[in-house]
């Protein structure tokens, strides 16, 4: 079973770039303080690196 991660929306993406406001859509994020879960991979975590000054992860951990 892969580990999972949840991505909390922090922070307003307004005035930040259009490739950043498009990275956080992807990961799932509509509004902010809204939280998904999502499986970990190495695509994942270079989305989360492009905003991470948005964002707040925390790794679920495995049963």
């Amino acid at each position: 079973m892969a580990a999972k991660v949840r991505i909390t929306w922090k922070k307003s993406a307004i005035g930040y770039q259009n490739n950043q406001k498009r990275t956080i859509e992807a990961l799932g994020l509509k509004r902010l303080g809204q939280s998904v879960e999502r499986e970990d991979s190495r695509p994942l975590r270079g989305m989360i690196t492009k905003v991470r000054h948005l964002v707040e992860v925390t790794e679920i951990p495995q049963d």
